[in-house]
């Protein structure tokens, strides 16, 4: 057994720096860590969940135009 004390996969989070501005037409939503990714939802909560799909989809593209072959979101707790 390793250091970690299993071999199962953990999870990695990662947080990002987001500004959300309310306007007549709702919620706007960009990531402050990732150039060209932004948002938008009726409500703050679904431009919160707008936003976490669209980091999802900027990380994916990114890895895809650096030639990485496989992307994996974990969590790790130690």
């Amino acid at each position: 057994m390793g250091w970690l004390g299993s071999r199962q996969a953990q999870e990695i989070s990662v947080s990002y720096r987001i500004r959300l501005l309310q306007t007549d037409e709702g919620w706007s939503v960009s990531c402050l860590d990732l150039p060209g990714c932004h948002s938008q939802g009726t409500s703050r909560d679904e431009a919160l969940a707008n936003i976490r799909e669209a980091i999802t989809l900027w990380l994916e593209v990114e890895a895809e135009e650096a030639g990485v072959k496989h992307v994996e979101t974990l969590e790790l707790a130690l």
